[in-house]
C-alpha cells in the first residue's frame, strides 16, 4: 500500500482553473463513490476549498492509482488531461503524508498560518468517513494531521499574526479607499467567511453594512452578533437594487456560477457609477466581463496575494517553529505505518507458535493425566506463554525498529522463509 496526493492550489493554478475542479459538500458523496470504483482506488479523501482541491489516496498501484484520479479530475471539471495535468501536483508516501501536515497547519495557506483550514481539514475527514472514502490508513494520517494542525496553533505563534481570506480582502479594500466609514458596504452571503468579512470591517471602522442571503434568517443571525452597529440585512432578490446604492460589495456565496455580470451591472447602475468587487468566492461569484466596465474595479482571490505577501515575512519567520513540530507528527505517522507493515508477518509467526504451544501442552497434559491438579495445569500454561513471549519479543521489537523499508521487508521474508510462514494464505 502506497499513499498518494493529487491536486491543484493556488501556488499551481489560476483561479478560473480552480473553479472549474472546486468539488461542492453535496457532491462529495457521490463524487467518493466514483474514485472507489477505480480498480487502483482503495481509500480517497478530497479537501475541496478555495484555494485548493487535494485528493488523497491509498493504492497498491501508484501509477495507476494516480492515473485513475487524474482521470477523474479531468472528467469532472471537462478539461482534457494534457491541459490539465500543468496545472496538478503529485505527491508520494513521505512527501503526500507531509503536505497533508503542512496544509492541516495552515503552512500551505495563501495566508500563511490562516486557522480556516484546519476546520476544512477535519470536514474532509468527517465527511471521508461517513461516505466510506477513509479507512484505516486515511484515517490515521488525518487524525495526525488535525494532531499536526492544533499543536501548531497551540504551541508557535504562527496563529497570533495571521489572517484569513476574509481578512486579507478587507485589508485591501482599506488600501483603496483609506476610510471604510464613508463606504456603503454590501456583503452578498451569509456563511463563515461573511462572519469573518463582518468581524473585520467592523474592526477597521465601517459602519454601514448590508448582508444580503438566500435565507433571510441566516443575515439576520449574523447581524444580531453586532447590535451596537446596526446592521441591515436583506433577501438575495433585493441583490440589484442594494448593490445600485453601495460603493463596495464582497462576495461569498456558494453558487456554482457567477451571479454578478457586466449586463446586471450596466442595468443597476448610473453611466460612470463607481463599484468595488471583491469577489472571495471558488467558484467566482462575479463574472470576469465585468472588468470590461471602465468605472468597475473587480478583485478576486488571486488579486490577494499582493496584500498577504506583506504579512508573509514575520510569519514565515514563526512558520520555521512550526515545521519541526510537522517533523515529529511525520515521524508518529511513520512509526506505526511501519508496524502496520509487520502486522501480519507477526501475527502470522505468533498464530503458529501459539498453535505449536497449545498442541505440545495439551500432549503434555494428557500424559500427566487427570489426576494432575488444575492449578498445576495454569502453572504449566502462564510458563508456556512466557517462554514463548519472551522468545518472540526481540524479533519483534526489531522488525518493527527497522528504518530502512528494504532491510524491514528483508527481515520479514526470511522470517517467512524460516518458520515457513504463508501470510498470504492468512492475510489476503
Amino acid at each position: 500500500m502506497q499513499i498518494a496526493v493529487v491536486g491543484l492550489s493556488h501556488k499551481t493554478a489560476p483561479v478560473e482553473v480552480r473553479e472549474k475542479l472546486s468539488i461542492p459538500e453535496a457532491q462529495l458523496e457521490s463524487a467518493i463513490a466514483q474514485l472507489l470504483n477505480y480498480p487502483h482506488v482503495d481509500e480517497v479523501a478530497i479537501l475541496s476549498t478555495c484555494n485548493r482541491l487535494e485528493i488523497y489516496l491509498v493504492t497498491t498501484e501508484t501509477e495507476l492509482g494516480i492515473r485513475e484520479v487524474t482521470q477523474f479530475l479531468s472528467d469532472h471539471s471537462k478539461l482534457p488531461v494534457h491541459q490539465l495535468r500543468p496545472h496538478l501536483f503529485m505527491l508520494l508516501h513521505q512527501d503526500a503524508v507531509m503536505h497533508l501536515m503542512r496544509v492541516a497547519g495552515g503552512l500551505d495557506s495563501l495566508v500563511l498560518g490562516e486557522g480556516q483550514i484546519l476546520a476544512q481539514v477535519k470536514t474532509t475527514h468527517k465527511l471521508g468517513q461517513q461516505y466510506g472514502g477513509i479507512k484505516t490508513i486515511l484515517n490515521r494520517l488525518f487524525k495526525q494531521a488535525l494532531t499536526a494542525g492544533k499543536r501548531v496553533r497551540t504551541e508557535t505563534s504562527i496563529g497570533t499574526g495571521a489572517v484569513s481570506i476574509s481578512s486579507a480582502a478587507v485589508e485591501l479594500a482599506q488600501m483603496k479607499v483609506e476610510n471604510l466609514s464613508a463606504c456603503r458596504i454590501t456583503i452578498l452571503g451569509a456563511g463563515k467567511m461573511s462572519r469573518l468579512l463582518v468581524q473585520h470591517l467592523v474592526s477597521k471602522g465601517a459602519t454601514q453594512i448590508c448582508i444580503l442571503n438566500r435565507s433571510l434568517a441566516r443575515a439576520q443571525e449574523l447581524a444580531k452578533n453586532y447590535p451596537e452597529h446596526s446592521l441591515k440585512t436583506g433577501p438575495m432578490t433585493d441583490m440589484m437594487s442594494v448593490i445600485s446604492e453601495s460603493h463596495i460589495v464582497f462576495t461569498s456565496t456558494s453558487a456554482t456560477e457567477p451571479i454578478l455580470d457586466r449586463a446586471k451591472l450596466e442595468m443597476a447602475l448610473e453611466p460612470g457609477q463607481p463599484l468595488m468587487l471583491f469577489d472571495i468566492s471558488v467558484p467566482r461569484n462575479v463574472h470576469a466581463d465585468v472588468n470590461e466596465l471602465e468605472h468597475i474595479r473587480a478583485f478576486n482571490v488571486d488579486d490577494l496575494k499582493a496584500v498577504v505577501a506583506q504579512n508573509q515575512e514575520s510569519r514565515r519567520k514563526m512558520a520555521q517553529e512550526a515545521e519541526t513540530l510537522l517533523d515529529e507528527e511525520v515521524e508518529a505517522f511513520d512509526i506505526w505505518w511501519r508496524s502496520l507493515e509487520t502486522v501480519s508477518t507477526i501475527s502470522c509467526l505468533r498464530d503458529k507458535i501459539e498453535t505449536i504451544r497449545e498442541q505440545e501442552l495439551e500432549k503434555a497434559l494428557s500424559r500427566l493425566g487427570s489426576e494432575f491438579g488444575e492449578k498445576h495445569q495454569e502453572v504449566i500454561e502462564a510458563l508456556t506463554k512466557g517462554i514463548v513471549n519472551k522468545i518472540l519479543h526481540d524479533p519483534m521489537v526489531q522488525l518493527r525498529a527497522q528504518q530502512d523499508v528494504e532491510a524491514r521487508r528483508r527481515c520479514m521474508q526470511s522470517l517467512q522463509m524460516l518458520f515457513n510462514l504463508d501470510v498470504e494464505k492468512q492475510f489476503g
